[in-house]
């Protein structure tokens, strides 16, 4: 089975894909990753970590549509999160490989921009955090953006049929309920 977790930048993605590795065994690779290795390794082919999360998604579909047909092909339980995958562009390769995925998405539409700055505060883990550094009006920024992507990502998972999971309120229980989605 390949699980697919998707959707705006601290909506839980990376939370979900930690409990499924660890209950299930079986590895995460985050698309963070990989668009940092374009970031860095090969620019030029104009995939970067400043771009819009759906801009990024459109660039790099046919990389990572490959990447995830050759997992499927393979027939490999795996894990991918991250925020460049777009519903619209999902849908055609889950249709291709009907019961072979379980993906779900997940933003924010409604979050009070102070508290989920406290948030991003309060439960970094300070290490690999990209935002622990930044100042407040940045990370508003960030959320501000977020909001917008999760706006884009709620309507497209409704034309599609793919499941959204909103965690502007009740954060924790929306993670668990995206968690159960995915494992049954």
């Amino acid at each position: 089975m390949l699980y697919i977790i998707s959707g705006a930048s601290r909506s839980g993605k990376t939370i979900i894909a930690k409990k499924i590795s660890a209950q299930k065994g079986i590895s995460f690779f985050s698309i963070d990753w990989l668009v940092m290795g374009f970031t860095n390794g090969i620019p030029e082919y104009g995939i970067h970590d400043l771009l819009f999360p759906d801009e990024i998604a459109k660039r790099s579909w046919n990389f990572l549509k490959a990447m995830l047909e050759t997992i499927l092909y393979n027939d490999v339980d795996y894990i991918i999160e991250g925020e460049a995958i777009l519903p619209e562009l999902i849908i055609e390769l889950m249709e291709k490989h009907p019961k072979k995925i379980n993906i779900c998405f997940l933003g924010y539409t409604d979050v009070i921009i102070d508290e989920k700055v406290k948030d991003i505060k309060d439960f970094s883990d300070g290490k690999s955090d990209w935002l622990v550094d930044k100042s407040d009006a940045y990370i508003i920024d960030h959320i501000n953006n977020m909001i917008r992507h999760s706006r884009i990502i709620e309507k497209s998972c409704i034309s599609t049929g793919l499941p959204y999971f909103d965690t502007s309120e009740n954060f924790t229980k929306t993670i668990i309920d995206a968690e159960t989605y995915l494992l049954h």
